[in-house]
């Protein structure tokens, strides 16, 4: 979210606050480089208050793990540089690894611990005697700052989680019903994709504000199983919408249309999303419309012809019912998190939360192996020029190598990204040299000193609080920090802010080739690659081997919302045909519960067929490139068509119904542009 102007600077003063108390405290005690208390201040500081104390103590940990590494590392191969500097190196690629694999906020631990070893021992590779000093410094210098960090920012005007993640819950919710409606039209609306898209990537926001819960500092927040259970539900919402948009464009396109009794029920439940009722009177309309959409489809279904008009209504009204149902308990979910309503939920809503869960995510093995291996070689070469040359700065273009590899290798645009923190590293190095040999040599005290330092640190400050702008502050802060000599005392060494001011930069430069080489694989690789593992995940429903719905779809839903951050920051979206991550989401979870399905079946037509259409399917979303798509065989269409005919010559009811409501998704899902299903008559 954009900062106000207001908020902007309110944060840039708590953040400048913390580190000047940082950097007070680490002077009191006697650190010798206590600029490391001020850039921990900056790194972990956010606008939220819970999102800055979660990475506090992330940082903390990481910084505890990474130094203890170091101390284990250094004393081993302590006359050997050139492999202690690959070990370290090994040791930073593994830890970027695990962090780009689990892509939660608590990955900042693992990125903490490979870049805090490399802080720690690249300095001492070449003088290794005072490594445990050096690591016991450290993390008492980050400890000070934490500290400062979660005074100042979880105390003083904080901005909470919960006040954050209420008005978001209430902004999606009220987008989803808007959609919904514009769904109910059944207008086919490009537009509406878009958005059902752009909801994917809200779903991803939900779960990234909740993973902060435990750490805000609010008075009150809402319990992290109801906003899991919204996140899956409106995670529902996107393609059960986008079916309801399907069957009732596709029923008005054939002779008799909509039915006058289910295009009234349509209009109800249009002004029942758009109405401002609340509370027991919106339930009990809820019910009587569930009521109703139950009644309708048992009539359809019960009906002497099977057409493929009836099974189309059949479907449509079965997902009109799951839509009211959705938004009801939606709505219950919505107050309980905004007005702390934990009691009187209906059935549904309890269900919903008791079975919530984390999220499942995507993980891509080989781009994770392919950035560490990036970061080490990165590393292990900027290491070696060091080495050889003896050049008095190399472990800091090292530490700046493993930095920035670390921190903008699992961005979907990692070359913009580290571009421009190299155009902020290069004011932060120009702002220093002013700073270093014209300003600072005329400070005669602390006071002064933060006075001096204020004008640059208050406005890149309110620069982090806004997203377009916070790579740019963040590489100003670095580049500023690293060479303007905030030690503990005052020393003008022009050669050796020169030789840190390449290494900065230098390391910075080396980063971009790298990234360029190992980490950027392009829009369309990086489509392709979502769309295959999407593709594998499909037929692993269709085979019966992903029982876990929950799971399933929340992992395909992470892909969805991937793939939209990607095409948001392409240039140009890649050349691949149209792919829609929805529609996949519902064919897979329609195999899925088919294969369910046809496990209780104990043979005849219907198993068979339901058997030999899903090998169909699992064989096609295995077989298909993102690069060349084809249709699914027509030998899947005949197999789903005569386990429909099965199914409608199923005397037992209950499993008809179910049987024909998913093949008639999945039908239409799989093969949108074939003719309509003829049954013989039962």
């Amino acid at each position: 979210m954009m900062a106000t102007d207001a908020q902007a600077m309110l944060f840039s003063v708590k953040c400048f606050a913390a580190a000047i108390i940082a950097y007070y405290i680490s002077l009191r005690i006697g650190f010798s480089q206590p600029v490391w208390a001020v850039t921990t201040v900056y790194l972990v500081s956010q606008p939220l208050a819970g999102a800055t104390l979660s990475k506090s103590l992330y940082r903390l940990l990481g910084t505890l793990l990474g130094g203890a590494a170091a101390v284990i590392f250094l004393p081993a191969f302590v006359n050997e540089p050139l492999v202690l500097s690959f070990v370290l190196a090994l040791w930073l690629g593994l830890c970027v690894y695990i962090a780009q694999l689990d892509r939660t906020p608590r990955s900042y631990t693992f990125l903490l611990a490979g870049y805090t070893a490399s802080v720690i021992g690249f300095p001492s590779v070449l003088a290794p005697a005072g490594i445990f000093n050096t690591a016991i410094l450290r993390v008492q210098e980050i400890s000070i700052a934490v500290a400062a960090v979660g005074l100042i920012h979880g105390v003083v005007w904080p901005r909470t989680i919960a006040r954050r993640l209420q008005d978001r819950i209430t902004a999606i919710l009220n987008d989803g019903e808007r959609w919904s409606r514009r769904a109910l039209l059944g207008s086919r609306d490009p537009t509406l994709d878009r958005d059902r898209r752009r909801l994917a990537r809200d779903v991803d926001d939900i779960e990234q504000l909740a993973a902060h819960l435990a750490f805000d500092t609010a008075r009150w927040a809402p319990p992290g199983q109801v906003v899991r259970a919204f996140r899956d539900q409106i995670s529902w919402l996107l393609p059960l919408s986008g079916v309801l948009e399907d069957r009732i464009a596709e029923c008005a396109a054939h002779s008799g249309g909509l039915s006058p009794e289910v295009a009234v029920l349509i209009a109800r439940v249009d002004g029942w999303l758009g109405t401002d009722m609340s509370g027991p009177t919106r339930d009990e309309v809820a019910r009587k419309l569930v009521s109703e959409a139950e009644k309708l489809a048992a009539a359809a279904a019960a009906g002497d012809r099977c057409g493929w008009r009836e099974l189309l209504l059949m479907s449509l009204l079965a997902r009109l019912r799951e839509l009211v149902i959705a938004h009801r308990v939606l709505r219950e979910l919505d107050e309980c998190i905004v007005n702390d309503k934990l009691r009187g939920l209906s059935t549904e809503a309890v269900r919903l939360v008791r079975a919530s869960s984390g999220r499942a995510l995507h993980r891509d093995h080989g781009l994770a192996l392919r950035s560490a291996f990036g970061t080490m070689v990165a590393v292990c070469g900027v290491c070696a020029f060091w080495i050889f040359t003896a050049w008095p700065s190399g472990a800091i273009a090292a530490m700046i190598v493993g930095l920035t590899c670390a921190l903008f290798g699992s961005r979907p645009d990692p070359d913009v990204a580290i571009v421009h923190f190299f155009l902020g590293s290069l004011a932060g190095v120009a702002a220093a040299a002013g700073y270093g040999f014209m300003v600072l040599p005329r400070v005669t005290d602390f006071v002064m000193l933060a006075l001096v330092l204020s004008p640059i640190l208050l406005l890149t400050g309110s620069m982090l609080a806004r997203p377009p702008l916070a790579l740019l502050a963040l590489g100003v802060l670095i580049g500023f920090l690293n060479t303007v000599g905030l030690a503990a005392t005052y020393q003008s060494d022009f050669s050796a802010f020169v030789n840190g001011a390449i290494a900065q930069l230098g390391g910075t430069a080396v980063t971009i080739v790298v990234i360029g080489i190992f980490h950027v694989i392009g829009a369309e690789a990086a489509f392709a690659r979502l769309y295959r593992a999407g593709f594998r995940d499909i037929a692993a429903r269709a085979d019966g081997c992903a029982p876990d719905t929950q799971r399933w779809t929340g992992r395909m839903l992470d892909r969805t919302a991937l793939i939209a951050a990607r095409g948001g920051t392409a240039a140009a979206r890649p050349a691949l045909p149209s792919y829609d991550a929805l529609v996949g989401l519902r064919i897979g979870y329609l195999a899925g519960e088919l294969r369910a399905l046809q496990t209780t079946l104990t043979g005849g037509e219907e198993r068979t067929a339901l058997d030999e259409a899903l090998r169909g399917i699992s064989e096609h979303f295995r077989r298909i490139e993102a690069a060349r798509r084809e249709p699914a065989a027509e030998s899947v269409l005949e197999a789903i068509d005569r386990a429909m005919t099965a199914f409608v010559a199923d005397p037992h009811a209950e499993r008809r119904y179910s049987g024909l409501i998913l093949l008639t998704g999945l039908r239409r899902g799989l093969f949108p542009q074939a003719s309509a299903f003829e049954a013989t008559p039962r």
